[in-house]
């Protein structure tokens, strides 16, 4: 069975798609899985084993430019790719206008979240078969449960990411390391830099860590210098491909993050994780809990570098 899962954006969200995607791979082993994703985010899908093909657009690129002929070809292109391919069913996880619109475009039946329970209602007038889904889940269980009522079977156990770490970069120093997530898409969700470098000291002499601060933009880099220059040992990251970050994060002997993408990263690649809030819900978008993994914080909180080490070491069998 040839079937496309739409999920275009963003990192997390693609990150809690994979268990779903582990999950119905082992009921259908047979399946040929096609993902389409944005460019930015494609190398994602790419990571998971269980998906063959991974189709990119670029929507948000396209929205930009839209009055270019050039846009308007590369529209074109991707709508005879999606339409030429024989799919038996798309399924749309997102639930949004921009996933349910090229999700149309395969030409091909079309299922996803129900009216109240996609995140935008009118995306559901796309879909052939409507599934509803409580809002009151987690995203990886909505996620779960929506591909479960599609294709046919019970979720089971805890979610199994199914991802493996990739390779370690070679630029890291061989040793031992802590990868300090501290970058975020809003400055309210940040951790103060007095705490980042508390820790940074307190993993280097307690613990015998180089921390390892990664960075997407000039702002985040200078950032990332800033802290590293206060910490006894510390590098800061070149700039990484996805790819390359998954093989950093999966590799790291600690974690500690705030709420982005890669947190949710390396909560799949299960690595000692400590992931701090302090402007949205854990309970909603947090981290899979395991023993390896903690969230910390919540709306208008602010954990303390105590918490953080505490969560990273006392419940586990650390080495």
């Amino acid at each position: 069975m040839n079937v496309l899962i739409v999920r275009t954006s963003s990192m997390g969200d693609l990150i809690h798609t994979w268990p779903a995607i582990s999950e119905l791979k082992a009921h259908y082993p047979n399946f040929r899985i096609s993902w389409l994703a944005e460019e930015a985010f494609a190398d994602i899908a790419r990571l998971h084993p269980a998906v063959d093909r991974v189709i990119a657009l670029n929507w948000r690129r396209w929205s930009k430019r839209w009055w270019l002929p050039s846009t308007w070809r590369e529209i074109r292109a991707l709508r005879r790719q999606l339409r030429d391919t024989p799919w038996e069913l798309v399924v749309d996880s997102q639930g949004l206008l921009k996933s349910a619109l090229p999700a149309s475009w395969a030409k091909a039946p079309l299922t996803g979240y129900g009216w109240g329970s996609a995140r935008e209602s009118l995306a559901s007038c796309f879909y052939d078969k409507r599934h509803k889904v409580d809002w009151s889940l987690s995203a990886i269980e909505r996620n779960r449960l929506l591909f479960a009522r599609v294709f046919g079977y019970q979720p089971q156990g805890a979610p199994r990411f199914g991802v493996p770490a990739g390779e370690r970069p070679s630029w890291v120093l061989s040793g031992r390391y802590a990868v300090l997530l501290h970058a975020t898409s809003k400055t309210s969700k940040e951790w103060p830099e007095g705490h980042w470098v508390e820790l940074g000291k307190r993993l280097s002499m307690q613990h015998d860590l180089v921390m390892v601060l990664p960075w997407g933009n000039d702002r985040e880099r200078q950032r990332a210098e800033r802290l590293a220059a206060q910490m006894p040992a510390a590098v800061v990251a070149p700039k990484m491909n996805l790819i390359e970050a998954a093989g950093l994060l999966g590799h790291a002997n600690a974690v500690v993050g705030v709420d982005t993408g890669l947190t949710h990263l390396a909560n799949a690649l299960n690595v000692p994780l400590a992931a701090i809030y302090t402007d949205t819900d854990p309970a909603a978008t947090g981290v899979v809990e395991t023993p390896w993994a903690t969230n910390l914080g919540g709306i208008g909180l602010c954990p303390s570098v105590d918490e953080a080490l505490q969560a990273l070491f006392t419940r586990k069998d650390w080495t």
